[in-house]
């Protein structure tokens, strides 16, 4: 008989228990309801986000600019721009400051909609919104400030570099390729695997010595690799590419060895015909033709310095995050343009130097869909009168160190 009793009331403390269990589960419910009824209100700091915008814009400059990587007077000027070149104003309830303000927080922060909600005291689709509009509008100003350069002009980083003059007299610039993190749907996101397999969009560049873009393309697939991209804008007459202007042919006399030493041993001196014009320095992913002359520049590692965003990408469209890359090129030439003494650019820029490639970025020199050497099949008279140019001047570098 006790066993028994102790059956029933095991059984009896069970029932309570989950009768317990689901009043406690109920009462949640019922209070999860009445909170969709009657919200609570989340962003209520007594610091608005406008008071936050001038607390950074008033106080030390280093706070604003760890906070956008721009300093104020740099920041005001954009506004100004804005201003004048967009329909961008204040809305009903924030300052443009503040609106472009958000915007380049979140790319230099990498920040979520989350982090920029509790930051800036505005709701999700408040930030949203105004992340779109001011995307829209910096990237609406790239054909104003990222421009072709004048195939007339030797820059000055040439020119007055005894290091690089005369040998890079004709170089207007350079052609580089950096992978941008991204977000695809699944369905093609193995077009956007790179490599590594990480998910990635293909940006191609033109540079020019003083660290401005003079040509950006952006939100090609990962797995394409860079000489696909840039035959494609070098084919395409739509595509804006600067192409430089062709040269003459002319013989050019170099000498391999130091010449003294040569006409003391009756060695010959070789001769090679030579195609002399303007040209680009390029990546050695890419192959040598008239015009485009590897090895490379690049200033890619300012501007994912400055953009974090550019390594860890949000879950934005694929045409916003094309949109984004374009943006992060338009303000680093505004920078570079409005601010020389800007931290980054002196960092990355010294003696004109740039950067090394990141360690985090795709391997372009052997993407899947090409090879290293020679991904497009390029030969024959092209490659080398590209290989003679490069030859020629590394021979001329090499007597004016050694003579």
């Amino acid at each position: 008989m006790s066993t028994s009793r102790s059956v029933e009331q095991w059984d009896e403390e069970f029932e309570c228990l989950i009768d317990l269990t689901l009043g406690l589960m109920a009462l949640n419910e019922g209070q999860r309801y009445v909170n969709r009824i009657q919200r609570m209100p989340m962003h209520t700091s007594i610091r608005t986000g406008h008071q936050y915008m001038l607390e950074l814009i008033n106080d030390h400059p280093d706070r604003l600019f760890n906070k956008i990587r721009m300093y104020r007077p740099c920041f005001e000027m954009l506004i100004q721009v804005l201003r004048q070149q967009t329909a961008l104003q204040n809305s009903r309830f924030l300052t443009l400051e503040e609106q472009v303000m958000i915007f380049i927080y979140v790319i230099s922060q990498k920040a979520t909609n989350r982090m920029a909600m509790e930051d800036w005291q505005h709701s999700g689709s408040t930030i949203s919104i105004v992340f779109t509009r001011i995307c829209k509008a910096i990237a609406s100003l790239s054909p104003i400030f990222i421009k072709t350069p004048n195939f007339d002009d030797v820059p000055d980083e040439i020119r007055f570099n005894p290091k690089y003059y005369p040998y890079f007299q004709d170089c207007v610039g350079a052609i580089d390729g950096t992978h941008i993190a991204a977000h695809a749907p699944s369905n093609v996101a193995n077009n956007y695997r790179g490599r590594k397999s990480n998910v990635t969009t293909n940006m191609l560049a033109v540079c020019s010595f003083d660290m401005l873009f003079t040509y950006v393309v952006t939100g090609w697939e990962g797995a394409v690799h860079d000489s696909r991209v840039l035959t494609t804008q070098l084919e395409d007459p739509n595509s804006g590419f600067p192409h430089p202007p062709p040269g003459i042919h002319r013989l050019i006399f170099v000498v391999l060895f130091d010449l003294l030493i040569k006409l003391i041993m009756s060695l010959p001196i070789l001769v090679l015909y030579n195609r002399v014009g303007k040209y680009y320095l390029v990546d050695s992913g890419y192959s040598n033709k008239p015009g485009y002359l590897a090895p490379f520049q690049r200033c890619f590692g300012v501007l994912k310095a400055r953009f974090p965003i550019l390594r860890f990408m949000t879950n934005f469209s694929l045409v916003r995050q094309r949109e984004i890359a374009m943006c992060c090129c338009v303000l680093h030439n505004f920078i570079k343009l409005h601010n020389r003494d800007d931290p980054l650019f002196q960092r990355f820029g010294v003696d004109g130097v740039m950067p090394p490639p990141d360690s985090d970025d795709e391997d372009n020199t052997a993407s899947s869909s090409g090879t290293a050497a020679n991904p497009h099949g390029y030969g024959g008279n092209d490659e080398n009168l590209a290989n003679s140019m490069r030859d020629h001047i590394m021979i001329q570098m090499y007597l004016h160190y050694n003579m």
